[in-house]
């Protein structure tokens, strides 16, 4: 079976406290994903608390985002409506939970690959794949960069070629 794992597509990345143009210019090619994907499709959604600011994540990025019950929290809309089961609530860039998920489902049924898109390419996207490349390295992992934006379009770029030279597979 083939995964597809939509990384934090919620509206604060999108359009809200750390939205960027080509994280909105997206959007459209994530639903076509989606729509034409033929496998399972799970989903992450960053996860914090009122007390993000006292993080460690917050003192390095000093904005209040995807705070749990928030509008900035959800799943943008046309994404959600596409997904058969609820997000991975994760607290952290990459998601322990989807790697332990993953690697339990593959002992009962084999992964033939996992494709990731969403936000951000040079954040939670690289860290979900490199995790992901960690519970399951004989699973290719394939990172769709017309599916995926970065904080910048430089640094967008810089982690799809990270991605590569970590024998991530960059359609």
């Amino acid at each position: 079976m083939d995964i597809l794992v939509v990384i934090d597509m919620q509206n604060d990345f999108i359009d809200g406290a750390l939205g960027t143009p080509e994280a909105e210019a997206i959007v459209p090619n994530v639903v076509d994903k989606i729509k034409n994907f033929n496998g399972l499709v799970l989903a992450t959604r960053d996860t914090h608390s009122g007390d993000y600011l006292q993080t460690q994540e917050g003192r390095m990025l000093p904005v209040e985002h995807c705070i749990r019950g928030t509008y900035g929290w959800e799943i943008r809309d046309e994404i959600a409506e596409l997904l058969e089961s609820g997000p991975i609530d994760k607290p952290t860039f990459g998601s322990e939970t989807l790697g332990k998920v993953l690697k339990e489902f593959h002992k009962s049924q084999t992964i033939h690959s996992i494709t990731l898109v969403g936000l951000c390419t040079d954040i939670c996207v690289i860290s979900n794949a490199m995790l992901l490349k960690a519970f399951l390295p004989e699973v290719p992992i394939i990172v769709d960069s017309l599916c995926c934006a970065g904080v910048t379009p430089k640094s967008h770029e810089q982690a799809l070629e990270a991605m590569k030279a970590c024998q991530i597979k960059v359609i």
